[in-house]
């Protein structure tokens, strides 16, 4: 991306917003287009502002981060904006509901300042921020709460049998050389497979992936991982 990355700051707690600011205008590649205190308000300057990265709390007045990211997430003038959601471990019920409704990760608000300028230009380049050990104790601890459907949706049925392979690993929390290596592909051929899966599934970002391959039934809370080539 060659100009610098927008970001709308959504937050009700002005000296956090103010922080955020003046950490995100320190770098040269990340501006801040504009701030939020509301839900609500988050809602409607991302539609009018067009920013590449929406960095929502959950806990505001009114309209909450959770409902304010399902609607930026389900509108077509949207399209373009990524929500990373700000949270704690004590809130991770929410975290999944936030992935739930689109938001393409989540961050810890002890979050280190480096790290949260790395985590939004993850996320405006179109990936999805799920850290593995963070995402294998999320899964375990909520995703067995939702019942999985008792035979696979639509969307599943035109999948082969790799990419369910490769999908399971994704929902594993595994990044893509750690896929190759599990089943002796080389990182390209799993780049391919993700970005098919992403087609076919209708899913904007690897975060989705993840919550449609649980919410299918197709991988369970705790599960073991698939066999493949690769040692363990």
């Amino acid at each position: 991306m060659n100009r610098p990355v927008r970001v709308l700051i959504a937050d009700d707690q002005a000296l956090l917003r103010a922080g955020f600011r003046l950490l995100i205008e320190s770098a040269p590649d990340l501006t801040v287009a504009g701030e939020a205190v509301s839900g609500e308000q988050a809602v409607e300057l991302a539609l009018r502002l067009r920013p590449d990265v929406v960095l929502m709390d959950i806990r505001m007045p009114g309209t909450d981060g959770l409902e304010a990211t399902r609607r930026i997430c389900a509108d077509p003038d949207a399209v373009g904006t990524r929500v990373l959601v700000l949270t704690t471990f004590d809130l991770d019920d929410y975290v999944y509901a936030a992935l739930r409704g689109g938001a393409s990760g989540f961050l810890l608000k002890d979050i280190l300042p480096a790290d949260l300028l790395t985590a939004l230009r993850v996320v405006a380049a179109g990936d999805a921020l799920l850290a593995p050990a963070v995402t294998r104790r999320l899964i375990r601890e909520f995703a067995g709460r939702h019942e999985p459907r008792p035979q696979l949706a639509p969307d599943l049925a035109g999948l082969t049998p790799r990419e369910r392979e490769v999908l399971r690993l994704v929902a594993r929390g595994l990044p893509n050389p750690a896929i190759a290596e599990h089943l002796g592909l080389s990182i390209a051929t799993v780049k391919t497979h993700v970005r098919r899966l992403l087609a076919k599934l209708h899913a904007h970002d690897r975060a989705q992936m993840v919550v449609i391959a649980y919410e299918t039934g197709l991988v369970t809370a705790g599960g073991n991982l698939p066999p493949g080539r690769a040692r363990p």
